[in-house]
This record gives structure tokens, sequence and C-alpha cells, in this order.
């Protein structure tokens, strides 16, 4: 595995690489960095070419001062894709990794061969929570939560990487101290939050955007469950739904054996 940094749309992206064959791009989401992945990676490197960045404004990323909304992050996908010479690629996403790569799907249907899309509901969309997490509000308000949470960033994101992971066990050491590294000071953190800044941005576009044509899996763990599968449902030509056993939100790191099994099927069904 190589990490490299590259640029993409107008910011430059920490991206970790992987292997050779088909192209899988992995987008993670928050409070995560592209390591969320990691016990995953092995499970594909053998047959997939895996690329995987820390999102614009993210981990060792670039930091940004803007374009968090799901628009720009699938134009950040596509050019990333351009980049490194890919022409599609399976994608898959986790929590607020979705949004973006329902665009990307959405918007440049060429590029993306399969969605695989956990953990998520998405904006814009009827059906997702009655109502949303009580995070949701604390993270949107602009210059809040950072302002609040500066000095204890650990204490803050470990209770999301418990709650995360089934049964409370949480994340494996070394990856639950990479996100908090990634999540600490105040830049760091604003940068995470502008993704729920940008939930307006986001409803509108996802709105917008039409029905999705590209072969679509939506997968549910414990906490999401299928909510986004009823959500898609209206406006996917070809969806299906799977829901994972013994699994929490953090999908990847609960079951990432079920996680390579999502991907590695289209790949037997190419041969």
């Amino acid at each position: 595995m190589e990490l490299r940094r590259i640029q993409a749309n107008g910011t430059e992206l920490n991206v970790a690489l992987d292997g050779a064959g088909p192209a899988v791009l992995l987008m993670h989401g928050w409070p995560q960095t592209w390591q969320v992945w990691r016990p995953v990676l092995p499970l594909l490197a053998g047959h997939r070419r895996v690329i995987a960045p820390d999102l614009r404004g993210l981990g060792d990323s670039a930091r940004a001062t803007d374009g968090f909304d799901a628009v720009t992050g699938a134009g950040d996908m596509a050019s990333l894709l351009d980049a490194l010479g890919v022409g599609s690629a399976d994608v898959v996403a986790l929590d607020a990794g979705v949004p973006a790569a329902f665009l990307l799907g959405a918007l440049h249907p060429a590029r993306v061969r399969r969605l695989i899309l956990m953990e998520a509901t998405l904006p814009g969309l009827p059906g997702g929570f009655a109502a949303p997490p009580w995070w949701f509000g604390f993270h949107s308000v602009p210059g809040l939560a950072e302002t609040v949470l500066e000095g204890h960033e650990e204490t803050y994101l470990e209770w999301f990487l418990t709650a995360g992971t089934y049964e409370r066990r949480g994340v494996p050491p070394e990856i639950r101290d990479a996100f908090v590294q990634a999540y600490t000071g105040r830049e760091a953190l604003r940068c995470g939050f502008g993704y729920y800044r940008a939930a307006d941005q986001n409803a509108a576009a996802i709105a917008a955007a039409g029905r999705l044509t590209v072969p679509t899996v939506a997968v549910g763990g414990n906490t999401v469950g299928d909510l986004l599968h009823r959500q898609l449902q209206p406006v996917t030509d070809h969806l299906t739904g799977e829901l994972v056993p013994r699994s929490g939100h953090l999908v990847p790191l609960d079951r990432p054996d079920a996680v390579a099994k999502l991907i590695l099927p289209a790949e037997a069904g190419q041969r």
C-alpha cells in the first residue's frame, strides 16, 4: 500500500492506493479518514485496485475553506479518478461520504460501475430519520461546535467511535488514534463540521438530480437499517438492499468480511 498526495478539483487529497485490477473507490464519513477501510484493504487488494482518499479538508488532505457540499465532493472524486487514469470504478461510501457518492453516480454515471452506499440517509429525499440525531444541529451551526470542543476532541470523538460499533466494542486502538489525531484542532474540526453545514445545499442537489441509473446497493447496519434503501427505491432503477448482521454504524470496522463480499461478487460476475 502507498499513500500519495494528488491534486484534484482545486484541492490536494491524501490517497491510499493498493492492489491491481478493476478500480474501487472508497469514501469515508465523519469522524473518519481513509483508515476506516483498513481492515477491508487486504481482502480487496488481491482482486481490485483500491483508491481510498481522505475527503476534502479531512485527515491528511489539505485543509479547505469551503467545498464540503456533495456536488463539489462528487467533482473531487471524478477529478481524482482522472488524475489516476481511471475511467470508471465501483464506488463504496459510508456515512457523510454517501451524498457525494450518490451525486457522483447521478451526475457522472459513466464513471460509476456500481454504487454501494452504507449507513446514511440522504437529505432531499423523503423517508429518512423522523427526527435527525442530536449532533446534526450542533455540528451545523457555524463556529459553534469547534469553539465548544477544542481541547476536548478525544472525549467527544470517543463517544461516536464507541457508539458506532457493534455492542459498543470500540474501534481498534491504532485506527481510533488516527481518527482522533485527524480531528484534533479547530481547523480540523471546522472542516469536519463543514459536511454537516452543507446539508441544505446537498438536499437541493439530491432532489434535483433525477433518477439514479447505475446499479446500487443500500447497506444498513444496526443504526440506519433499511432507511436508505427505502429512500432510494422511488429514484433508483437497479436497487438492492442488504442488512449486515452483527454490525453497528461502522460497517467496515465491524464486518470487513461483509463489505468485501459486497464488492467482490461484481468482479466475479464480470470475468
